[in-house]
């Protein structure tokens, strides 16, 4: 017997996915997350497995992984002390970046301090063009005098990025080679191997975050392997990359920067591949942890993905999920400020000392500790027994606030719910207009441990068509993590005119991108199944200043003339569904080439249930406080509920990783798939 297992460390909670291969059912855990210990959770899970299922660590064949190493090393700026070699005249293109202010209306916001300050960046004579053709060579001396200066501040690591490097890596690598013969010890970061890309700070930054994280991300993993292998696993862990894939540990410790967005990528995997069983078209992903909520839009069971994504203060350039934090986590603490006025977030209770409830020490209230003063939640197995709700402690917590507002502790928790639900409102309502869509067409795919039992009272704000819990919603991040594909990027830059001239020019860089993606897919990765081949490219209409990024069928590259109309037609069409216009008159260029390459694993099963229509038969009855008043929910088991039963809310559907809230007017039936289904019901 093996088992595939998924871990995902969140801020309050570890979630473990165990995938029997045998039998195709799946398995789930929670244990608490150990911040103070980072990687012991994973160990302390396994264990848990052990006693709860009779998982024993050799029965492990293949185990990923989704880890915050990365993004919180760049959030606490506890990374390398960096120094940044840059071109003479660019030093200072971290201190410039893009010229805009944080928030736009406020003209006194200051951008954050780069992570590398100006006294530690060296500007180096050598000068590329902008095809790569050099204008000025590189000037070794002053590297090794630039080094020697870099050494007396006593700097970890060295970023080169070169002007046009993304074009010619000459200087950058002939620069590393001058570091390595004097300073053979020194780690050095090269914007054209991190991620290539045209614009001197996008690429600049990209490659500074990810020298900043290397050392503590290398060194985790490293950890890691090793405590894996203490206890008995002897599967090769795999990591959830940015963009939605995984990938060896080992290529981690050398890209990390592919893993800044680990886990959150995992969770819209893990949604996306729901909804396509489900036959959910249209679907926002909301994934409600205990520090955060994060949403993703996925259309016909794929997530939209973009670059440029907020890593702390900081924008990384490198292909990822598109992600949008949208507000509060189950453990945020609500506070009242100095004039009076009720609070929440963005500080964490974390899961130590965790919300006032839980019984580890916390004092202070937490949107958690709300749902229990209104009685929602804490009627049945929490955190598969790793939590005791005590009640009485989560109003003491809340009581501290409700003495200073002059409410009643149950109107002071459901002030604290309203404030939390109207910030993510606003954050979505953000993110629904910079996609241009309607949220009565999307489906909301509510998962985490704190999503489903706030997905009502979002839904009923948004008017979004039905809320959805999946089967096991508390660990599905862990699952995503299962679910992925080896999956890796490809891109070069070569900024010319589409034209049957620059046809060869393209073809060959093409199959240059192709031969390094089998390389990384089947040598690196070891894969041997199936694998697929996307291609796009970056184009703009002359003149314009930024790019899209447009698929097309790789096959069309064969004839030149057949392929400039191919490409043409591609970007015309995917300019009029960005931006409801398109100029088939104008000329169009070619900044960049992408190539993406998946190679498929092996995916857990759905079992799809025949549907039998009945009502479901609540365990018991509780007293909960809603809409400013007592009244009664049905409490249900989800374990007992069958596919085709329905139920009416107020209720409240208990689970081992977590709890569903189903609000007055609205309804709930179990689909096919074991998924709940639940919707408003239409007004008398």
């Amino acid at each position: 017997m093996a088992y595939r297992v998924g871990v995902d460390i969140g801020g309050s909670f570890t979630d473990f996915a165990l995938f029997d291969e045998e039998t195709k059912s799946l398995k789930s855990l929670k244990v608490f997350s150990r911040p103070d210990q980072p990687g012991s959770e994973i160990l302390n899970g396994i264990k848990a497995a052990g006693e709860r299922y009779g998982i024993t660590p050799d029965q492990i064949a293949y185990f990923t992984h989704g880890t915050t190493v990365g993004i919180n090393t760049v959030i606490q700026r506890k990374g390398l002390k960096l120094a940044l070699f840059t071109t003479e005249g660019f030093g200072d293109v971290l201190e410039i970046a893009r010229l805009k202010i944080p928030d736009m209306y406020n003209l006194l916001s200051r951008r954050p301090a780069p992570l590398i300050t100006r006294d530690r960046v060296w500007q180096i004579k050598g000068r590329l063009n902008f095809d790569g053709t050099v204008r000025e060579p590189l000037d070794e001396s002053q590297v090794v005098s630039a080094l020697e200066a870099a050494r007396r501040e006593g700097v970890d690591g060295i970023v080169i990025a070169f002007i046009h490097g993304y074009r010619n890596s000459e200087h950058e690598s002939r620069a590393a080679e001058i570091i390595a013969s004097h300073a053979p010890d020194l780690p050095v970061f090269l914007s054209s191997t991190t991620w290539p890309i045209i614009r001197e700070y996008e690429r600049t930054v990209t490659a500074v975050i990810g020298g900043y994280v290397q050392p503590r991300v290398s060194h985790y993993l490293t950890s890691l392997q090793e405590a894996l292998k203490s206890v008995g696993v002897l599967a090769e862990p795999h990591l959830t990359k940015s963009n939605g894939g995984i990938m060896t540990a080992e290529q981690g410790k050398r890209e990390c920067v592919q893993m800044i967005l680990s886990g959150t990528a995992a969770g819209v995997i893990g949604a996306a591949y729901v909804a396509k069983v489900a036959g959910i078209e249209k679907c926002m992903s909301l994934d409600i942890g205990g520090t955060s909520a994060d949403v993703a839009i996925i259309i016909d069971g794929e997530p939209q993905y973009g670059v440029g994504e907020q890593i702390g203060d900081f924008q990384i350039y490198i292909p990822s999920v598109s992600v949008a934090s949208i507000g509060e986590g189950g453990g945020s603490i609500a506070w009242v400020d100095n004039q009076n006025v009720l609070r929440v977030g963005p500080e964490s209770a974390g899961s130590r000392p965790g919300p006032a409830c839980y019984g580890n020490g916390g004092t202070e209230p937490t949107i958690t500790d709300a749902f229990v003063v209104l009685n929602l939640i804490g009627h049945g197995d929490l955190g598969y027994n790793s939590v005791t709700v005590d009640r009485q402690k989560a109003i003491t917590a809340v009581e501290k606030l409700s003495t200073r507002l002059g409410r009643t502790v149950e109107q002071t928790a459901e002030a604290i719910i309203d404030i939390a639900v109207s910030g993510m409102y606003t954050d979505v309502s953000a993110l629904v207009s910079r996609f241009g869509i309607d949220p009565r067409e999307f489906s909301l795919l509510a998962f985490g441990g704190a999503g489903p039992m706030n997905a009502c009272h979002l839904a009923r704000e948004i008017h979004s068509k039905e809320v959805v819990v999946p089967p096991t919603p508390g660990v599905l991040s862990a699952l995503g993590g299962l679910i992925a594909d080896l999956k890796n990027d490809f891109i070069k830059t070569v900024y010319t005119d589409l034209s049957t001239e620059a046809m060869p020019t393209v073809r060959n860089e093409f199959r240059l991108l192709n031969e390094a993606a089998n390389r990384w897919l089947f040598d690196d990765q070891g894969h041997q199944g199936d694998h697929r081949v996307t291609y796009s490219a970056e184009m703009r209409y002359r003149g314009q200043s930024f790019e899209i990024d447009t698929p097309f069928n790789g096959e069309d590259l064969e004839d030149e003339t057949a392929a400039v109309q191919a490409l043409a037609a591609a970007f015309h069409n995917e300019h009029a569904r960005v931006y409801g216009h398109a100029d088939h008159h104008a000329p169009i260029q070619i900044i960049s080439l992408r190539l993406i390459i998946s190679g498929s694993v092996k995916k857990p099963e759905f079992t799809r249930f025949e549907l039998v229509e009945k009502m479901a038969t609540p365990e018991r009855k509780v007293d909960v406080y809603l809409g400013g008043e007592w009244t009664t929910a049905d409490i249900y088991d989800r374990e007992k509920l069958t596919s085709g039963q329905f139920l009416s809310g107020p209720a409240i559907i208990t689970q081992s990783d977590t709890t569903t809230v189903v609000l007055p007017g609205f309804a709930a039936h179990v689909d096919e798939f074991a998924n709940i289904r639940i919707h408003e019901e239409a007004a008398a």
